[in-house]
C-alpha cells in the first residue's frame, strides 16, 4: 500500500480545519429565522450572531500568526482547533441569544489561531514545484466553504435543528486533533515578539465602528453611544496605523503595503467580502421570510450560486497559467458585481425563481474565479519569511470586510425597510444590494492596479518556503516584488 505523503496529510488537515472556520462565517445565515424563532431577538441580535464571529476572527488573526511564530505553528493550530471545537459545542447548547453570541465570539478566537498558521504549515510541507497548485486548492476549499454555508446550514436546520450547524464541528474537530499532532511538522517563525498594543487598538477600534454601524438606525446616528462608537473607533484605528508605523514589532507590517500586488489583493479581498457577506446575509433571509421557502429549500435554491465554485475552480487553475492570476481575479469580481446588480434589478416579493437563476450562476462563477487563484497571487507577492504574516493580513482584512458588510448593508436595509411585510423587506433589500454591487465593483478596480507581471524579489531563495536565515525582515520597504506562482 502506497504511503500517504506528508504534503497530502498537511493539505487534508489544514484544509479541513480551514473549511470549518470559513464555513462558520455564513453557515448561520439560513438558520437565522429559526434562531430568531427559538431564542428571540431582533435583526441587531441576528447581526451579532454573525459579527461576533467575524469580528473576533478578524482582529486576532494577525496575533495568531505572531503567536505561531513564537510558540510553534503546529502548537497554535492545535490550540485554535481545540478552542474552536469546544466553543462550537457551547454554541450548540446556548440557552439564549446572549450565550450564542458569546460562543460565536469564542469560535472566532479559535479560528483566528488556526487559520493563519494553516497556510504556513502547508507551505512548509509541499514541494516548491507544487506549491502553486496547493495554494490554489487550499483557496478553492475555503471559497467553497463560504459558498456552501447557506446550503449546508439550511439542510441541517431542516432535517435536524439549528443547534446542529455548530454541533457537527465537534466530531470533525476531535478527529483532526490527533492527526494535527502526528502528521504536521512543528515550525517557528523568525519574529517572536508580540504586538499587544497594536492588537488592542485594532480590536477596540473595529468593535467601535461595527457597533456604531449596527446600532445607528435603532438608536439614531447622532445618539451618544453611536457617535462614541464611530468616532472613537475611527480614532483608535488611526492610532493603530500610527503605532504600527513606529513599533519595532508591528502586528501588521505596513511596509508590505508598498508592494503593489499585496496592496491590490488585500484591498480587493476586503471590498469583495463587504459586498458578498452583507448580500448573502440578507438574501438568505429573503428566500425564507419573503418567498416562504424552508431552510433546506432556500439552500437548494442557491445551488446555482454555491455549486459553481466546484465546477469552475478547477478550470480557473488552467486559465491562470495562460492569462495570469490578476486577470482571473478581476474577471471573478466583475462577475460577482454583475450578479448582485442583477438581483437588485429584479428583486420583488413575488419574483420567480427562474428570474433569479442567471444572477445566481453569474455570482457563483465570479466567486470561484476569485477564490481559486487569490492565495497563490498573495503568497507570491511576498518573501518566504513573510508568508505567515501575509496570510494573516489577507484573512484579517477579508473578515473585517465581512463584518463591515453585514453591518453596512443591514444599516442600509433598516433605513429603507423592515421585516413587517414582503414589500417592506424588498424596499430595504434593493438599495443594500446596490451597495454590495458597488463595493465589489470597486474591488475589481483595486485588483487591476496590481502589476501585470511581478518582479523578482531581492534574490532570496524561495524553494524551501521557509525563513532563509532565521532573522526577521527589517522595517524598510521591500524594493521588488516576488514572482507570482500560478496553479
Amino acid at each position: 500500500m502506497r504511503k500517504i505523503s506528508p504534503a497530502v496529510w498537511a493539505f487534508v488537515v489544514t484544509s479541513t480545519a480551514g473549511f470549518m472556520a470559513a464555513l462558520d462565517n455564513l453557515v448561520v445565515t439560513t438558520a437565522l429565522p429559526s434562531i430568531r424563532s427559538h431564542l428571540g431577538g431582533g435583526i441587531t441580535d441576528l447581526e451579532w450572531t454573525v459579527n461576533a464571529y467575524t469580528l473576533t476572527f478578524a482582529v486576532l488573526l494577525m496575533l495568531g500568526a505572531a503567536l505561531g511564530d513564537r510558540f510553534g505553528r503546529r502548537r497554535l493550530f492545535t490550540i485554535g482547533l481545540t478552542l474552536f471545537t469546544l466553543s462550537s459545542l457551547a454554541a450548540a447548547l446556548a440557552p439564549n441569544i446572549g450565550a450564542l453570541v458569546a460562543a460565536r465570539a469564542a469560535q472566532g478566537v479559535g479560528a483566528a489561531l488556526l487559520t493563519p498558521v494553516s497556510l504556513t504549515l502547508l507551505t512548509a510541507a509541499v514541494p516548491a514545484a507544487r506549491r502553486g497548485l496547493a495554494f490554489g486548492a487550499w483557496g478553492a476549499v475555503n471559497g467553497m466553504a463560504v459558498a456552501l454555508g447557506p446550503l449546508i446550514g439550511g439542510t441541517v436546520v431542516e432535517h435536524l435543528s439549528w443547534q446542529w450547524i455548530f454541533a457537527l464541528n465537534v466530531p470533525i474537530g476531535l478527529a483532526l486533533l490527533p492527526l494535527a499532532r502526528l502528521r504536521l511538522t512543528e515550525s517557528h517563525g523568525p519574529n517572536s515578539r508580540l504586538d499587544v498594543v497594536g492588537t488592542a487598538l485594532a480590536s477596540a477600534g473595529l468593535f467601535g465602528v461595527v457597533y456604531g454601524l449596527i446600532r445607528g438606525n435603532a438608536d439614531g446616528w447622532t445618539s451618544a453611544p453611536v457617535l462614541a462608537g464611530l468616532v472613537g473607533g475611527a480614532v483608535l484605528l488611526v492610532s493603530f496605523v500610527v503605532w504600527e508605523s513606529r513599533t519595532a514589532s508591528p502586528l501588521l507590517p505596513l511596509r508590505l503595503f508598498r508592494i503593489r500586488t499585496f496592496s491590490a489583493v488585500n484591498t480587493a479581498s476586503m471590498l469583495m467580502s463587504l459586498g458578498m457577506f452583507g448580500s448573502i446575509f440578507l438574501l438568505s433571509q429573503f428566500l425564507q421570510n419573503v418567498q416562504g421557502y424552508s431552510p433546506m429549500t432556500a439552500g437548494v435554491r442557491m445551488l446555482p450560486w454555491t455549486a459553481m465554485p466546484m465546477i469552475v475552480a478547477p478550470l480557473a487553475g488552467l486559465l491562470v497559467d495562460r492569462i495570469g492570476g490578476r486577470v482571473i481575479i478581476a474577471m471573478g469580481l466583475a462577475l460577482q458585481a454583475t450578479g448582485l446588480a442583477w438581483f437588485a434589478l429584479i428583486v420583488s416579493p413575488h419574483v420567480s425563481y427562474a428570474s433569479q437563476v442567471p444572477a445566481l450562476v453569474i455570482s457563483g462563477t465570479g466567486m470561484a474565479l476569485f477564490f481559486a487563484p487569490v492565495a497563490a497571487v498573495l503568497m507570491g507577492s511576498v518573501r518566504p519569511e513573510e508568508q505567515g504574516v501575509a496570510s494573516g493580513a489577507n484573512n484579517a482584512l477579508r473578515e473585517v470586510g465581512g463584518a463591515l458588510g453585514v453591518a453596512v448593508l443591514t444599516s442600509v436595509f433598516t433605513a429603507h425597510g423592515s421585516y413587517a411585510s414582503g414589500q417592506s423587506y424588498v424596499n430595504g433589500l434593493t438599495p443594500a444590494l446596490w451597495v454590495g454591487a458597488a463595493s465589489i465593483a470597486l474591488a475589481t478596480v483595486a485588483i487591476l492596479t496590481a502589476p501585470r507581471r511581478s518582479r523578482a524579489a531581492a534574490s532570496q531563495p524561495v524553494a524551501a518556503g521557509l525563513p532563509v536565515d532565521g532573522r526577521a525582515v527589517g522595517g524598510g520597504a521591500v524594493a521588488d516584488e516576488a514572482p507570482t506562482p500560478v496553479a
